[in-house]
């Protein structure tokens, strides 16, 4: 599994255009073959910086959503934003939940 996040820094003036396009992507992405999870998030202390996540259940199809039109026009923002877009990959080979947490505390 890969998880990926995306940060957008948009300007102050640009912040509703931004929106509307990222709105847009959210449930089209969401139904493509092997997307497990996307999601839009505001930074809570400045909300003109958005985080995009998604979770990937493979490589090919990461690479099939980086070549599609939906991620061309992501790419495309660029002129929105008042810093570069940052994306990070994350390659995920076990997940682990609650139980973890629980069992710390109860240590």
């Amino acid at each position: 599994m890969i998880i990926v996040r995306m940060v957008l820094n948009v300007l102050p003036e640009k912040r509703l255009e931004l929106t509307q396009m990222l709105l847009s992507m959210v449930e089209p992405t969401g139904k493509e073959t092997g997307c497990l999870y996307n999601g839009i998030f505001c930074d809570i202390k400045d909300n003109n910086c958005f985080n995009l996540l998604e979770k990937w259940e493979t490589r090919a199809d990461l690479n099939h959503h980086f070549g599609s039109h939906r991620f061309g026009v992501l790419l495309g923002s660029k002129s929105l934003l008042c810093k570069p877009l940052e994306i990070s990959f994350y390659s995920v080979s076990k997940i682990e939940g609650m139980e973890v947490i629980n069992a710390v505390r109860n240590q």
